[in-house]
């Protein structure tokens, strides 16, 4: 394949001009050295190159910050958003998605110029049916509201663990039910793990591990979901960091945690998390030489977004608009008794849980085309643009 190195170029220009702005600041050598790796890897391989936009589908994995609707397709799931006033905003019907419009994943696609991508439960429902031929061609969400990283995660609730979702994927994979050179020129994102850290703090008569065992038996199971994932045609993958996931208003319903700040506690074994999905991005493109990943600095985000809410056009960062009681996070939106506010995108939270459709907006544009702070070593839109040969030729 014949390559025009003059856009690549010019695009690891800016990368080592950007690194050189932040060297001198507190850039660490590890950083500095994984960046360069990663341009070495891009100017040394015969088998890049660069076209606009390159990405014709995304795969999403993970719970309810991405889930577009399976749970809805579910037998006696109770993890639900298939009733108003959840989608109001945008979509004007419930779609099952937990928030008041779009989500991170509908607002890339948006920026891709893809169609939203449809649960994967829809669409098998559909093809068994016969009123689709095949599965679609611009990607396909597997989320599951409720679902984490660990299997036992909300078992009760019958969502759908990483686990499952990953079977899932593979079988479209291994009966051939999706292209595979579609696959390896798509977008991957994965984000799980909120609700085994919320449930850790549950009251419970078990006996748990230690925060930091707990943490570590997470990334575990992500690292297992990353090598199965680049297995079966992965190559571009996009982990995303959780939020501070100690000030969602539902810790309201937590015995002992703090209503008028956010719960300190929860917050160090969420950070711990994502310090390890950071270090498997950096990692990875020595455990996996054909593939490039990026880390969402989600958390980093949303701070900033509480630190100054008034520059984002927040006027509440800390109570939801639609549930009830202690910080509206005791009650779910939509479920009897509820109230909802008058100005739904000035709040950062739409309900007990999950971000406003504003929230999602500014979130997205950050990991588009966001710098080093919020999305490393480069951003969606750089990514988009960098083609990568699949490596299983």
């Amino acid at each position: 394949m014949r390559i025009d190195r003059t856009p690549l170029l010019s695009h690891l220009l800016l990368l080592i001009l950007s690194m050189a702005a932040v060297a001198s600041s507190r850039l660490t050598l590890f950083h500095m050295e994984n960046l360069f790796l990663t341009l070495l890897f891009l100017t040394s391989t015969s088998c890049v190159s660069v076209s606009p936009y390159n990405i014709p589908a995304i795969f999403s994995f993970g719970d309810s910050i991405f889930d577009a609707g399976n749970n809805h397709f579910i037998k006696n799931c109770t993890a639900q958003a298939d009733f108003p006033p959840y989608s109001s905003s945008f979509f004007h019907h419930p779609t099952g998605r937990f928030t008041n419009g779009r989500t991170v994943v509908d607002f890339i696609s948006q920026f891709i110029g893809i169609d939203f991508q449809i649960p994967y439960l829809e669409a098998k429902i559909a093809v068994m049916k016969g009123s689709r031929k095949s599965y679609p061609h611009n990607g396909i969400n597997f989320a599951s509201a409720g679902s984490g990283v660990l299997r036992g995660t909300n078992k009760e609730e019958r969502v759908i663990p990483m686990q499952d979702q990953l079977q899932q994927f593979r079988t479209l994979v291994e009966q051939n039910l999706i292209d595979r050179s579609l696959v390896q020129k798509s977008f991957f994102f994965f984000e799980a793990g909120s609700n085994d850290i919320f449930n850790y703090f549950l009251p419970s008569n078990t006996p748990k591990p230690d925060p930091h065992a707990y943490v570590q038996a997470m990334l575990v199971e992500v690292e297992t979901f990353v090598d199965q994932i680049y297995k079966f045609g992965a190559r571009k993958i996009a982990l995303f960091s959780l939020g501070p996931v100690g000030c969602v208003p539902a810790r309201a319903l937590l015995p002992g945690a703090p209503n008028n700040r956010c719960y300190g506690k929860m917050n160090v074994m969420v950070k711990e998390y994502n310090r390890g999905l950071e270090s498997l991005v950096e990692h990875m493109h020595i455990k996996y030489p054909h593939a490039i990943g990026v880390y969402g600095a989600i958390y980093n985000i949303v701070q900033k977004f509480r630190a100054n809410p008034t520059h984002y056009r927040f006027s509440d960062v800390g109570n939801a608009c639609c549930g009830d009681g202690t910080l509206g996070g005791m009650l779910q939106c939509g479920k009897k008794g509820y109230k909802i506010c008058s100005n739904r995108n000035s709040f950062l939270f739409w309900d007990f849980f999950h971000p406003s459709e504003h929230a999602y907006k500014l979130l997205s544009k950050a990991l588009w085309g966001g710098r080093k702070s919020r999305i490393r070593p480069f951003n969606l839109k750089t990514l988009a643009n960098i083609t990568l040969h699949s490596g299983l030729d």
